[in-house]
């Protein structure tokens, strides 16, 4: 039990240092235009591919962590990585407002909640044609990406960011329901195992859309509050994660105040940055 928590805490920290590796890297490639020549500046800096390692590295502890948690607890501490990265930012010198700081400390305050409330265990192995569903369900994530594309309007961002937390969603249940066998070679043909990367890639490429069409607050709040709330639901429902008796209140509330904290991190982190990232372009350009 102990040790699921101490994956969780460490694919959170994980995913937040990922992102800020990988925004030094873009950063010194100057890739503040959004051209396609941007990706090969970026390519060269070895920041950016040392974040993207990392970042596998926080997705292994997640899904070790989701063996031992319910998903509602794991997937809200992994929501709170945005609050990783604006303490990080922080401790680098960018300055967070009193706000940003009340939010990390009423995200902590909903992890504490939500892990003193959950009842940990092991996940519900689904039945086969469930698991092929699971492997399936990237075909709707990239059919939203598909038609969100050629939309201009106000409805193209949200949609990506929906995309993209229902295609975390499906990693998240995948890594909760996944059966790992004694030997290593049948999981190669475990339809479960194969839901992991099709739809975690396909949820990237949607965030990434989304943002390229809209403010990162607003696309990370759609896309956080999307996976942790669908998963989250899946898995007390569907998946027999248990919250401990007298305590739904108590997990009730650490949901809202961990995402609520998220979301307000990532607002008032992305505020801090602006001042440096005008100075940084105006100084390219």
């Amino acid at each position: 039990m102990i040790l699921g928590y101490v994956f969780a805490v460490l694919a959170a920290v994980a995913s937040g240092s990922g992102s800020i590796l990988a925004s030094i890297g873009i950063r010194r490639a100057g890739a503040y235009a959004g051209r396609s020549r941007d990706l090969i500046g970026v390519g060269r800096q070895p920041f950016y591919w040392l974040g993207l390692g990392v970042d596998v590295l926080g997705f292994l502890f997640a899904a070790a962590a989701l063996h031992r948690l319910p998903l509602f607890l794991v997937q809200s501490v992994l929501a709170f990585s945005v609050g990783v990265t604006a303490l990080i930012s922080a401790l680098l010198g960018t300055r967070l407002a009193a706000a940003g700081w009340g939010s990390l400390g009423l995200g902590a305050l909903g992890l504490v909640l939500l892990g003193i409330s959950a009842d940990p265990g092991p996940g519900k192995v689904l039945e086969a044609g469930w698991r092929w569903g699971l492997a399936a369900m990237v075909v709707p994530v990239l059919a939203i990406a598909v038609y969100a594309r050629r939309r201009t309007g106000f409805w193209a961002a949200p949609m990506l960011a929906f995309g993209a937390g229902l295609g975390y969603s499906f990693v998240g249940i995948a890594a909760r329901t996944l059966h790992i066998p004694d030997s290593i070679w049948p999981i190669i043909f475990e339809p479960t195992a194969w839901a992991i990367p099709l739809n975690g890639i396909a949820a990237a490429v949607l965030f990434a859309m989304a943002l390229q069409k809209s403010g990162a607050t607003a696309v990370t709040a759609i896309m956080f509050t999307t996976n942790s709330a669908l998963s989250s639901l899946i898995g007390l429902v569907y998946l027999e994660d248990g919250v401990r008796a007298g305590f739904e209140g108590a997990a009730v509330a650490g949901f809202i105040f961990a995402i609520a904290g998220a979301i307000g991190a990532a607002h008032y982190a992305a505020i801090a940055r602006q001042p440096a990232t005008a100075t940084t372009t105006s100084t390219t350009s």
